[in-house]
């Protein structure tokens, strides 16, 4: 099984948050979201248009754990939803298949987010690489392996650290 690694730079972040971009503002506000929050894939593909429209603040429940997550939206980015939802209903799923109206499946995010890590040059990368590359820069910022611990509901700092893929 490939352990798929955080994006530790911010300039590769910036790279792909181009290409996700130019190909389709849903895949680029998944992505931005996916590494802004620390949520697992499963939750934030089942965020719903009223969860993030006009607020600072949105709140998930887990389907993992139960609990109650909560992550804050940027101006910036609240700026970029508005314009991004402004003609779907707010029953609509944020990041809808086409073809279905359903949210995307896993396996096409995954793939969404390789072919753009190929074209900036980066390997083991799949869906679990939004949520390390939050932890691994909140972490830089803070240094605090407690609260990303709580986060991310695991047993012990060192394996919260692994995860996010810091070796010390």
């Amino acid at each position: 099984m490939q352990v798929v690694q955080p994006i530790r730079e911010q300039e590769k972040i910036e790279q792909i948050q181009e290409v996700l971009k130019e190909q389709s503002v849903r895949d680029w506000l998944l992505f931005t979201i996916g590494i802004n929050s620390g949520l697992h894939l499963s939750d934030i593909l089942y965020l719903k248009v009223k969860d993030v429209t006009d607020r600072n603040i949105v709140s998930v429940r887990e389907e993992k754990t139960g609990k109650v997550k909560t992550f804050q939206l940027s101006s910036q980015l609240k700026a970029y939803i508005k314009e991004y939802v402004q003609y779907m209903d707010e029953d609509n799923y944020l990041f809808p298949s086409q073809r279905t109206g359903h949210p995307i499946k896993r396996i096409r995010v995954y793939r969404i987010l390789n072919q753009a890590a190929k074209q900036v040059g980066l390997t083991d990368i799949g869906t679990h690489t939004l949520r390390k590359t939050y932890g691994y820069h909140y972490y830089l910022k803070t240094r605090n392996v407690a609260v990303l611990r709580d986060l991310f509901n695991q047993s012990a700092p060192s394996v919260t650290l692994k995860y996010i893929g810091v070796n010390n």
